[in-house]
């Protein structure tokens, strides 16, 4: 591993392998037990590279993190889905391979994206984590999210809450 340059950029096409790789990762360690099994296998499925290269395509915008020339993490972020809640800008998700997680580049992503979205006349952030994802809330909470919202997401026959956090401006 390099560590002589750290950059945040936006992914290009040829990132979406590293992208899947990274989501797979992620997602395995963050979700495993909390979704069920089956359900979390699928969504791994989903995001495959050319899922990816066909989001960087439309347009998504996704930051890639690169510790060195290695792409360590990533963010996606764009306008707020949740038209009730009084904020511009979304991050829809914010992933580090696990050996880069609670080293500050995650910190780094997040500043990158909430500044892009604020540029781009999108002001104020909210962020969905799963509540019983501690390991989320605590980052955001971190970070100076305010619980805001709640709600819950159905992953095949099991219901998890979710809170929504905000940031003004």
């Amino acid at each position: 591993m390099t560590t002589g340059l750290i950059e945040i950029r936006r992914a290009k096409p040829q990132d979406a392998s590293a992208l899947a790789d990274i989501h797979d990762a992620a997602w395995r360690t963050a979700y495993r037990g909390l979704i069920p099994g089956v359900e979390l296998e699928k969504m791994v499925e989903r995001r495959g590279p050319l899922w990816w290269q066909s989001a960087i395509r439309r347009g998504s915008r996704i930051s890639v993190l690169l510790v060195g020339d290695e792409v360590a993490g990533y963010t996606n972020y764009g306008g707020n889905r949740a038209k009730s809640l009084p904020y511009g800008g979304e991050i829809y998700e914010i992933y580090l391979k696990p050996v880069y997680q609670g080293l500050g580049f995650g910190q780094r992503l997040f500043s990158a994206a909430r500044r892009d979205l604020s540029l781009a006349g999108l002001n104020g952030l909210v962020v969905w984590a799963l509540s019983e994802n501690t390991g989320a809330v605590g980052f955001y909470e971190a970070l100076g999210g305010q619980p805001v919202a709640a709600s819950t997401e159905r992953f095949g026959g099991k219901t998890l809450d979710k809170t929504a956090f905000g940031w003004q401006r």
